[in-house]
């Protein structure tokens, strides 16, 4: 979450997808302060969106895209599948493996790791991936990557044949393109030598070989992490295999990385130390911007008619477009309106008092479209199908209240009111209790107008249909802690709609298939939508060698609203220094500090 341009090529072994605009050096204009000698960058983080973990190992409560970001520069993947060259594909320069060999009959994958080592000199083996392995075997529950079904459930074994070669094996044959995309790519090497351990005093052991001593492993590195204001001083975070470890990393949201001086990889830092800097609204990052201390920021869409002041300050305006979809999540386990919720016709009645074009004109200045299914619209892909591109649910109160009113609704008050209860035809449907107004809450994204300038629309389109629709707005972080899957007895399932979407929801890998999102107990299914047919197609769509199956699921979730859907706005709109260049912004939202540099 915070979540490509050109058109979509069919993604066959080495195929891939091109993406954005790689920002070169030589932009026109003053540079303010770069220059060849310099050895330091300020970054602009997201409003709001302030990184809370290190482990490169995500949970659901710790999904935020910076967090990954810093992890996969600290500990570099086993197989980096990014847009950070310019083209969705595997990035090897930033990966650990070097090869990854599919068998013909495509049940297993042969990886060769390279020649690297950690940051205390020690090699980087098979032993470290399995490490890895086992780790999230034991504790699959409680990782936000896991969905039933998929990794680690389909790889049935793990064999290592030496220091730098391993086979895993899967339980059936599946499309290679998907699992190295979609699958392998969240590998992760870890230093078993310092991390195979319960606790702090505890030796270093093979405890992640038995399924108890991984779990207290896993228990003990998570406990770790949660103590941000130790990631400077914690030997644990000290051995790393990326291009940058962390110098300073305060709970307020500023991190300060520093080049690995033992770093043996293909992606060689060129500045020395690079600074995250956090803000609490996008104005307080605009208003740093305009005064020159920084090097690397954004504005908002509201802000583009000022494009050319800062190119006069000696930046560049690119926006940053993303792989990604936008969308709240209905709670449908919520004890209030879970029952409405599960009514479709409810859905659609809301879906249809979304006005997504003018959201997108008007709110976003141009700079997002109109989404309406599970796969992005912002550039032409073979995953989209006609029932998704076309809109099932144009705009329109008046459709929508007439949808109501066949369904036992009637307005009172200014709120559609369940008049007529019943699962009969015309009636309120399953659970909906006489008198329930149909009233709901969401917590929304803090620290953007755009955001709250959507809400506000959204609020007075639905009060057209009769439709109340309250607002409380939290940081990001805390939207996510407070809206888990839940059960309807659980105090945290009172939560009803939830938004972190600023710069899109979710940001998919290469194929953009909705088994964490969408799979009955997917692992950020965050409002537990649950349908067998649905669980069939995205299943088919990772084991098919044709993209009829995520055809069918798009159109599919187009219609039956697992969520709102909503437009699809760029990343960021970001303004860059001139003078620094040699990369292109990752359309999969991550940022890479490795590739940036100084370049006049």
């Amino acid at each position: 979450m915070r979540g490509l341009s050109p058109a979509r090529t069919r993604l066959a072994a080495g195929a891939a997808l091109s993406v954005g605009v790689l920002l070169l050096a030589g932009c026109s204009g003053s540079s303010g302060a770069s220059s060849g000698a310099r050895d330091s960058i300020d970054y602009a983080l997201p409003a709001n969106f302030t990184p809370n973990w290190i482990l490169p190992i995500g949970t659901a409560a710790h999904l935020n895209t910076n967090n990954s970001s810093i992890s996969d520069t600290l500990w570099e993947p086993l197989i980096a599948y990014d847009g950070s060259t310019g083209k969705i594909d595997w990035n090897k320069k930033g990966s650990v493996a070097t090869a990854a060999e599919f068998a013909d009959d495509g049940k297993s994958v042969r990886i060769t790791l390279g020649d690297r080592h950690w940051s205390d000199g020690k090699p980087i083996t098979t032993r470290d991936v399995e490490f890895w392995f086992n780790l999230i075997k034991a504790n699959k529950a409680k990782w936000a990557g896991y969905n039933p079904g998929q990794a680690p459930d389909n790889w049935t074994s793990f064999k290592a044949e030496d220091d730098r070669h391993f086979t895993l094996t899967f339980d059936r044959a599946y499309n290679a393109d998907w699992m190295l995309a979609n699958q392998l790519s969240y590998i992760r090497p870890l230093p078993r030598h310092v991390w195979d351990k319960t606790g702090d005093s505890a030796a270093v052991s093979d405890a992640d070989r038995s399924t108890a001593g991984a779990k207290k492993v896993w228990a003990y590195l998570n406990d770790a992490a949660e103590r941000i204001a130790d990631y400077e001083t914690n030997p644990l975070w000290k051995t790393i295999s990326g291009p940058y470890g962390v110098k300073s990393f305060s709970t307020a949201g500023k991190v300060v990385l520093t080049a690995n001086k033992k770093y043996d990889g293909r992606e060689k830092p060129q500045i020395r130390t690079v600074n995250l800097l956090p803000f609490t609204t996008a104005d307080a990052e605009k208003n740093a911007l305009r005064s020159g201390t920084l090097d690397y920021g954004y504005i908002e869409a509201t802000d583009l008619d000022q494009k050319e002041q800062f190119a006069a300050q000696g930046y560049t305006v690119k926006p940053w477009s993303g792989w990604a979809i936008t969308y709240m999540p209905y709670n449908f386990n919520n004890p209030e309106m879970g029952a409405v919720f599960r009514q479709l016709y409810a859905r659609q009645a809301v879906q249809h008092s979304i006005d997504q074009e003018q959201l997108a004109k008007v709110v976003f200045n141009g700079t997002a479209i109109p989404g309406y299914g599970p796969v992005p619209q912002g550039q032409r892909s073979d995953f989209l199908s006609p029932e998704q591109e076309k809109n099932p649910y144009p705009f329109s109160t008046s459709t929508a209240r007439r949808i109501l009113s066949e369904h036992g609704w009637t307005e009172k008050g200014g709120v559609m009111t369940c008049t007529k209860p019943g699962d009969g035809k015309d009636e309120c449907g399953a659970g909906v209790d006489k008198g329930t107004k149909f009233e709901m809450r969401v917590l929304s994204q803090s620290g953007s107008t755009v955001t709250d300038n959507m809400m506000s629309a959204i609020q007075s389109s639905l009060a057209k249909t009769g439709i109340k629709f309250s607002i409380r707005t939290a940081p990001v972080n805390s939207v996510l802690s407070q809206t888990p899957q839940c059960t309807a007895k659980q105090d945290i399932c009172k939560w009803q709609l939830s938004f972190f979407g600023t710069a899109g929801s979710w940001y998919f890998p290469a194929f953009p298939t909705g088994d964490a999102l969408f799979q009955t107990k997917g692992g950020s299914n965050f409002g537990n939508y649950s349908d067998k047919d649905v669980d069939k197609l995205i299943s088919r769509s990772t084991t098919s060698s044709s993209n009829e199956p995520i055809r069918e699921y798009s159109a599919a979730l187009a219609k039956d609203l697992p969520v709102i859907w909503l437009p699809e706005p760029v990343y960021q709109v970001s303004v860059v220094r001139n003078g620094l260049g040699g990369f292109s912004q990752d359309s999969l939202a991550n940022f890479h500090p490795a590739q940036w540099k100084w370049t006049d």
